[in-house]
């Protein structure tokens, strides 16, 4: 039948465009599924980046974590500094580092939607169209295989009535030629017009079934072409409208998963802006200074030395001038000496054995650590008190409900308490005498210098309201200081040296790094001119004349029982 092969045809076209449409659907899922692995992958790497840039924090760190938070205090891993110092730069760092992190935020989120909404739909459906086509393609082949069976019912009909009709013709003849035989009995003759009858009533009975069968083959075809077929078609195309809707649909929402997120992350950019705004150079250059004031004296101008004293002065020249400086030769050892000293802060630091009282600190630097040292042991010792505190009133409701608890056991820890809380005050006192000693001697040390007083708060002075390195002198000395010889008592008078009360030796060399220092070689003997007064420095002077200070741990010092005959 054309008909049917036709039909077959149009069958497997809609079968090969709807089977195109669905691979066409899975193939934009699985598009949407790799970007957003893209979106994942970028956002855990950002989340990694993150990680491995901000500040690392110990165990101990963490109950201060959003303390430092709050005060933005940050380190880069710079050993030569304090750490944890709030640097303008560090905070803008530390906030655009929480800003990339919200920002990797986003991409996940964006990841998240385009799964559910965007691929999980897409695959949702996908299932449900698969499942809606096979249906429409199995009510197709039904019907087509319905109406085949018709047709075969018909044509077997058809053929046999035709069978029927030629037997019956086949008795009819036989039936007239024996009739007309005059040799047949009648017998015979009776027995053909029998089976003519016979056939005749066969054949039209096949022919009323024909009939039948054509007239309901006719009925059921009208009914394929024209109400069946047409409407498994028309389901077949609404399903892939539905699927072409769906697929504009996933691409809007593809995009305004996208949208939604830019207003978040243009407030990421935004504060990274802002806080590249908020980074004050001269703040940070005010914090270096203040991390890195030593406290130290700057040395003092050094007295002229007349030599010519001895010399008989001629009727020409009754006087002496002062020489210009430009005409005289300084020591060549002292000009080393301070050409070392003008370039201490870019040169490497000695590195003095660490004592318990600090002493091995420049003062400014010990009273900062000794001030650190006594806070952090207040707190802790309010801690115990604390607990003190709490172990009595537990103490208390045992003694009133003995059935709570035995009162006695509580005993060994408030002792043990007691003891650490003994143990902290001695420590804070020990801490509390140093930074008194370090204080007083800041004090006495600017009573006895008052010429050289404005050279004592040089690190305070240096430093200039905009918090820059160094300032001009001439600001602070508005006229040459008019030297006292009392006013030198301990400083570098070479008119009127002080006696030496004995001699060290050299264990390490120094190499005099600091303002006021004296460069000294290992195994060199020198005079010891003044004693330790506890801030762990001892003033030295060299055969040559030069004195200066050095670290009392690095020498081996002798002191003579008459000071006067040394």
């Amino acid at each position: 039948m054309s008909w049917g092969t036709d039909l077959w045809d149009q069958f497997e076209n809609l079968d090969k465009h709807t089977q195109w449409g669905i691979d066409f659907l899975e193939r934009y899922a699985k598009f949407v599924k790799e970007r957003l692995e893209i979106e994942q992958t970028y956002a855990k790497q950002l989340r990694s980046l993150v990680k491995k840039y901000c500040p690392k924090r110990s165990k101990d760190d963490e109950p201060r974590l959003r303390l430092k938070a709050e005060t933005g205090e940050y380190s880069m891993g710079v050993s030569s500094r304090p750490s944890h110092i709030p640097f303008t730069s560090c905070l803008s760092f530390y906030s655009i580092l929480n800003e990339l992190n919200d920002y990797a935020g986003q991409r996940e989120v964006v990841a998240e939607e385009m799964g559910h909404k965007v691929y999980g739909e897409l695959m949702r459906y996908s299932q449900d169209l698969k499942a809606e086509r096979k249906h429409h393609l199995q009510e197709g082949r039904k019907a087509q295989q319905y109406l085949d069976q018709c047709w075969k019912h018909m044509d077997n009909s058809k053929k046999k009535f035709e069978r029927e009709c030629k037997e019956a013709e086949k008795s009819q003849m036989m039936y007239e030629r024996l009739d007309n035989d005059i040799n047949a009995t009648k017998s015979e003759v009776e027995k053909a017009k029998s089976q003519l009858y016979l056939r005749q009533h066969m054949a039209e009975e096949s022919k009323n079934e024909y009939a039948a069968q054509l007239q309901n083959f006719n009925a059921e075809q009208w009914k394929h072409f024209n109400v069946a077929i047409p409407q498994i078609f028309k389901n077949l195309q609404d399903m892939d409208e539905r699927r072409t809707v769906k697929l504009g649909e996933t691409y809007r929402s593809f995009a305004e998963v996208e949208r939604r997120v830019i207003p978040i992350i243009s407030k990421c950019l935004e504060g990274m802006v802002t806080a590249a705004k908020n980074v004050d150079e001269r703040r940070d250059s005010g914090i270096v200074v203040e991390s890195f004031k030593s406290g130290f004296e700057p040395p003092v101008d050094f007295p002229f030395e007349d030599f010519s004293q001895n010399i008989q002065r001629t009727g020409s020249d009754g006087t002496i001038g002062t020489p210009k400086t430009e005409g005289g030769k300084p020591d060549p050892k002292h000009a080393i000496s301070r050409t070392k000293n003008k370039l201490w802060l870019f040169g490497k630091k000695p590195k003095a054995p660490t004592l318990e009282d600090l002493s091995h600190l420049p003062p400014e630097q010990r009273r900062k650590k000794l001030q650190q040292r006594i806070d952090e042991l207040n707190k802790e010792l309010q801690k115990e008190m604390d607990q003190r505190d709490a172990l009595n009133k537990m103490k208390d409701v045992y003694e009133k409900n003995p059935q709570m608890g035995d009162p006695g056991s509580l005993q060994p820890k408030i002792s043990e308490t007691i003891c650490n809380m003994e143990k902290l005050r001695s420590e804070i006192h020990k801490n509390e005498s140093w930074l008194a000693e370090v204080e007083g001697k800041h004090g006495s040390r600017g009573e006895r210098r008052p010429s050289a007083d404005v050279n004592h708060h040089a690190p305070h002075g240096r430093e200039s309201p905009e918090g820059s390195y160094t300032d001009d002198h001439s600001q602070e000395h508005r006229s040459p200081p008019q030297p006292d010889p009392h006013d030198f008592d301990d400083e570098f008078d070479d008119d009127d040296p002080l006696p030496a009360i004995g001699h060290c030796k050299a264990l390490y060399s120094f190499d005099g790094s600091n303002e006021g220092t004296l460069v000294m070689n290992e195994n060199e003997v020198l005079y010891v001119i003044e004693e330790d007064k506890g801030d762990g420095w001892t003033r030295v002077r060299k055969h040559s004349g030069v004195e200066g200070y050095v670290p009392t741990s690095y020498v081996d010092i002798t002191l003579e029982k008459n000071s006067k005959g040394s």
